[in-house]
């Protein structure tokens, strides 16, 4: 089978088609012949700084759509054949891949293999900062960094459909806050300077709830940016900064909270809170509540220009390898 693999941190050039047998599924597992395999950016700080690498050669991908090949012994409720989407410790970009049984999920009726492989990691992760973990409540304002990539997308359309006062958004260019406006933020800040902006859209008060992916001086723009009482969700580390470290001068004056969340680290620890998870993700999309566009596809073959693509800051929405 073909797959794309790294033998070296580098640029997207590193990504390289490779021949390779056909994995099988061991006793819990399960072997997916895949449809499409999903590109987040935790792909591109394996390929660019090692993120999640155990040794070299590495496969990058974290989700895949397809049928199952073959189960493996102590399996039970999936079946060769069953079209499904899954959450992978890597390995994604590949024509065949196999996956821990608990993290694969069949399909809502309705929702198509291409849109299937957007879901495992971003409607998981999208519905626990609205719902599990940001707790968003009726009336309160939400900030988004991010608002125009894949999670950002869900998250506007959730944080609506939960009745969120107010939802704000950031993004790094113009083209992606007009893209941002059409699911579902109010208003959308271009630039590292959003505080200000949050500061004026709010009265000087702050939001109830502030979800950030990128970490360092977003990580503590978006905290100053809390109202009282606000909640900061931290679930990603895009600016590889040095781990963020919060104590009691920043949280006792107004009764700031802080979390994270990391849809793998749940997939890790807590497998059957992540299916519970992801079972009440997914039905939002087959119920219509959410839409999760996909506006770019490459072959597998060119995985590199996908990883060139997001690597620009001009995507937005989910890209996705056209595999099988």
């Amino acid at each position: 089978m073909r797959a794309v693999e790294f033998q070296e941190y580098g640029g997207p050039e590193v990504l390289k088609v490779v021949e390779t047998g056909l994995p099988e599924p061991g006793p819990g597992q399960v072997s997916i012949d895949v449809a499409y395999a999903g590109v987040n950016f935790a792909d591109l700080k394996a390929r660019a700084e090692g993120y999640r690498v155990a040794s070299l050669p590495f496969r990058p991908g974290l989700e895949v759509s397809g049928r199952i090949r073959a189960v493996g012994a102590e399996v039970t409720g999936l079946q060769p054949g069953q079209e499904v989407a899954a959450l992978t410790d890597g390995g994604a970009y590949a024509e065949t891949v196999v996956a821990t049984a608990a993290t694969v999920f069949p399909l809502p009726e309705g929702v198509s293999l291409r849109i299937a492989a957007t879901l495992p990691t971003v409607l998981p992760t999208a519905h626990a900062l609205v719902h599990e973990v940001g707790r968003l409540r009726a009336g309160e304002t939400v900030l988004v960094q991010g608002a125009a990539g894949g999670i950002g997308t869900a998250v506007g359309q959730l944080a609506k459909a939960a009745g969120a006062g107010a939802v704000y958004g950031v993004v790094s260019a113009e083209a992606k806050a007009e893209y941002a406006r059409t699911y579902g933020y109010d208003e959308v800040f271009v630039g590292p300077d959003f505080d200000a902006e949050v500061r004026r859209a709010t009265g000087g008060r702050g939001v109830d709830l502030a979800l950030d992916p990128v970490g360092g001086d977003t990580f503590r723009r978006s905290l100053d940016a809390l109202a009282v009482f606000g909640r900061l969700v931290s679930f990603g580390n895009a600016s590889s900064a040095e781990p963020w470290q919060v104590g009691q001068p920043e949280l006792y004056p107004k009764g700031r909270t802080v979390s994270g969340f990391s849809v793998l680290g749940l997939a890790g620890t807590a497998p059957k809170a992540l299916r519970a998870l992801t079972e009440r993700a997914f039905r939002t999309v087959a119920e219509g509540t959410v839409e999760l566009p996909v506006t770019a596809e490459f072959p597998l073959a060119e995985a590199a220009e996908a990883h060139r693509l997001i690597g620009s800051r001009q995507s937005t929405g989910k890209l996705v390898l056209r595999v099988g």
